[in-house]
């Protein structure tokens, strides 16, 4: 090996240990954006829980909110919504009359947040569907079937608090808690609708009836009482008659033509004296 072969390989030598350091950079480099692609992090947001599945399994742990490290293709993390939410169901049902109801109810309702991972396991994310509307349409046929039509109108508190109390207890076995229960309408038959409203204006024509009678009652009480006292104050004004009272009432009658006589005596005269009135009573007192 002459002495240019030396320099070559020398060169190539320090080539090689100059390219070594690059080149175990860009492997890091590469490995750390393969990691990061593998998205080992992840958020959990307000109001949301997170299920921990290990190739699938679910596990015990339920990730609170904020930012938590996942093994890239082991594990992943399934949000769930634990907020408060509003669902809507209608409902048929039959009164204890046998009437037939239609009923819309609204719910509040929330995941219990510690059990997150058993609701994701037994029920999946649909449970509205699978859960929560068949137990509100059994819940209102059993609550329903135990009134009368009547009293689904009457009653509708203790018809409301009854159906909230029976599907809290449902969904609670499924950790689902119920927040607010209400029932937003009631409706019925035509035919019994239109009974009902007869049955309200008998009522209100009864009640008016009643009402003209008690009037008509109170106004004759009022005329035999007027009645009553009249001819109460004609019999002491009868007791209290006597001559001099009459006598008395007389010369007052004829005082009182005296100071109304102008002093005239009558031109033309029926034959006869002229009448004087009273004249002769005077003179006789």
């Amino acid at each position: 090996m002459d002495e240019s072969d030396v320099y070559r390989a020398r060169e190539a030598m320090q080539s090689a240990m100059k390219k070594g350091p690059m080149r175990m950079v860009l492997i890091i480099g590469a490995i750390m954006v393969f990691f990061m692609f593998l998205s080992p992090w992840i958020q959990i947001g307000a109001g949301q829980r997170g299920v921990v599945l290990n190739f699938g399994a679910v596990q015990k742990d339920v990730l609170g909110e904020g930012l938590h490290f996942r093994v890239p293709i082991m594990q992943e993390i399934t949000l769930v919504d634990v907020k408060l939410q509003k669902a809507e169901t209608d409902a048929a049902a039959a009164s204890a009359d046998l009437q037939d109801v239609s009923s819309t109810v609204a719910i509040n309702y929330h995941i219990i947040p510690d059990k997150a991972n058993v609701v994701y396991q037994s029920i999946g994310i649909h449970f509205k569907e699978r859960i929560i509307d068949p137990a509100v349409l059994e819940v209102v046929k059993a609550v329903t079937a135990k009134y009368t039509a009547e009293e689904l109108i009457t009653k509708r508190p203790a018809v409301s608090d009854a159906m909230k109390l029976s599907l809290t207890e449902r969904l609670l076995a499924h950790n689902i808690a119920v927040d607010a229960f209400s029932i937003v309408g009631f409706s019925f038959s035509k035919i019994f609708m239109e009974a009902i409203e007869s049955k309200q204006t008998a009522e209100q024509l009864a009640l008016k009836a009643k009402r003209d009678l008690d009037r008509i009652k109170i106004e004759a009480e009022q005329t035999i009482t007027a009645a009553r006292a009249e001819a109460e104050s004609l019999r002491l004004q009868r007791a209290n008659i006597s001559p001099d009272l009459i006598e008395l009432r007389k010369i007052e009658a004829n005082l009182k033509a005296i100071d109304k006589w102008n002093g005239i005596l009558p031109q033309v005269t029926g034959g006869g004296a002229v009448p004087f009135i009273g004249v002769g009573d005077i003179q006789k007192r």
